[in-house]
């Protein structure tokens, strides 16, 4: 077949994924062949590929046994398996700060009151989740514990986090990292609403913006990608990686370190397709 990979997804993810047009297009323009297929079809031959890429595999979260195993058959699967693995249980947050990184303080299945951080808000959500399932920030010590309970009853892990009150003027910044190297960042607008509970359909996709990553930002950033190297033992770069920073009272902190799914936001850096190519072509070199 020469020259050809997938841009893997789950069902919703092909019909919604604002990545894969571009993604696609700036493969066929360079030379390959590009598909864009489900996970779980049957019919795909993995192994006709020169590199089958992990995109928006947004069913992860609720299948994530059969995700894993699925990921463990496929040959040169980007992200490696063993990414997908660590970085689809939020519990690698504890492996992060023990690596020195600057992390949101994080509880976990905590029973009572006074096992919660101190805060005047927190949030409540699963250690395997995305798309802020089952997610939600509140206001009381109770609203937190019964959430926690109820996703523990579900047979989930729970984490509380504080609210990070920065998050409702600035947003969040999430870096994007392609073949190992930092490729733009985009200003995300705060998800989670006071007094709203727990919701599956909220979208920040309308509100986003390119913004120039601070020193401070990036030297976590890059603090995190060396630290999860670390971690996975990895001898090469990722592929792709996001870090999602939001702005304590003493500097940047780590919400989340998307290895699965995360969304590139490539139609925000119209540069940032050619660097995807860029770094398949380097898997090869």
């Amino acid at each position: 077949m020469g020259q050809a990979v997938t841009l893997i997804c789950s069902a919703s993810g092909l019909e919604q994924d604002p990545d894969l047009t571009l993604a696609a297009k700036a493969f066929a323009e360079a030379g390959y062949q590009c598909e864009a297929v489900r996970w779980d079809d049957p019919a795909v031959d993995w192994e006709q590929y020169t590199a089958n890429i992990v995109r928006s595999c947004w069913d992860y979260s609720w299948r994530r046994q059969e995700f894993l195993a699925w990921a463990a058959s496929v040959p040169r699967l980007q992200n490696p398996p063993a990414a997908l693995r660590w970085s689809s249980d939020k519990r690698y947050l504890n492996d992060l700060a023990g690596r020195g990184c600057d992390v949101i303080p994080t509880v976990w299945n905590p029973d009572h009151a006074g096992e919660l951080p101190v805060a005047d808000e927190w949030v409540v959500k699963p250690a395997i989740s995305a798309g802020s399932r089952n997610t939600a920030r509140w206001a009381t010590r109770d609203e937190v514990l019964e959430h926690v309970r109820g996703l523990r009853a579900a047979g989930a892990t729970a984490m509380v986090q504080p609210y990070v009150a920065s998050v409702d003027y600035q947003g969040e910044t999430a870096l994007l990292f392609i073949g190992g190297r930092f490729s733009h960042a985009v200003r995300k607008g705060p998800l989670l609403l006071p007094d709203e509970g727990v919701r599956q359909d909220r979208n920040s996709r309308g509100d986003l913006r390119v913004v120039n990553a601070t020193t401070e930002q990036l030297a976590l950033a890059r603090t995190v990608l060396t630290a999860a190297t670390a971690q996975l033992a990895l001898t090469a770069p990722l592929l792709y990686a996001r870090v999602d920073v939001v702005a304590g009272d003493r500097g940047p902190l780590l919400l989340e370190l998307e290895l699965v799914e995360p969304s590139l936001f490539l139609p925000q850096d119209p540069a940032a397709p050619q660097r995807l190519v860029g770094a398949v072509a380097q898997l090869r070199s």
